[in-house]
């Protein structure tokens, strides 16, 4: 079926041309890989600053900025990429929290589960927000840390992440909550954990 266009010179249709049709087609085919293409994948986004940081904008993104979490991880598994797992709520008072995670860039809700909180307190004292005190950018940035350290440390080239989570108290002393970073030997083998304070510092690495 034909398809026409309004001549504005001569106020009637006109038929469009083959070669137009093909400037058309390679228009929309531009602009469709566009689309497809900011959507971005966070199973591929790399254990550094700024892919842990893209994974962050994806989380707000289906939670919206002011979500209050009291348990966020990231997983790597080679053969899907990454695991996102979270408990989130948008509105804590309620006491209920969903538990979310994202395989392959689908978000999947796994149980909804009910909270109690000493009589007097508020549920948000006892959970964290995503902003400046407690960031992804910071864990992903302290990934690539704890990846030198340890091909430094211990001759392990091409360290891979395991699991990256951050660590809140559950009487929810900020001061005390951290960030823990999972590596393994590319190939497999003894995990390495490095636990940090929210300012950076190294606290211990174990194995």
């Amino acid at each position: 079926m034909p398809l026409f266009f309004r001549d504005p010179k001569q106020d009637k249709l006109k038929p469009i041309k083959t070669k137009q049709m093909k400037t058309l087609k390679l228009i929309a085919i531009v602009a469709m890989t566009t689309l497809m293409s900011c959507g971005g994948s966070t199973n591929k986004q790399s254990a550094d600053a700024d892919g842990f940081g893209a994974i962050e904008k994806e989380i707000k993104n289906k939670f919206g900025d002011n979500a209050y979490y009291t348990d966020l991880a990231i997983t790597y598994n080679k053969s899907i990429g990454n695991i996102i797992t979270v408990t989130v709520t948008d509105n804590p008072e309620s006491l209920k929290m969903g538990q979310w995670d994202q395989t392959q860039n689908a978000w999947k809700q796994n149980s909804e589960i009910s909270l109690e909180v000493p009589q007097g307190s508020k549920a948000a004292d006892f959970m964290f927000q995503l902003n400046e005190k407690i960031n992804l950018s910071k864990l992903g940035g302290l990934v690539e840390k704890s990846s030198l350290q340890l091909s430094s440390e211990k001759n392990i080239e091409n360290p891979a992440l395991y699991m990256a989570f951050v660590k809140f108290p559950k009487n929810g002393d900020i001061a005390k909550a951290e960030y823990t970073v999972m590596l393994k030997p590319e190939n497999g083998g003894t995990t390495f954990s490095f636990y940090y304070k929210l300012d950076g510092e190294l606290i211990t690495m174990d194995y």
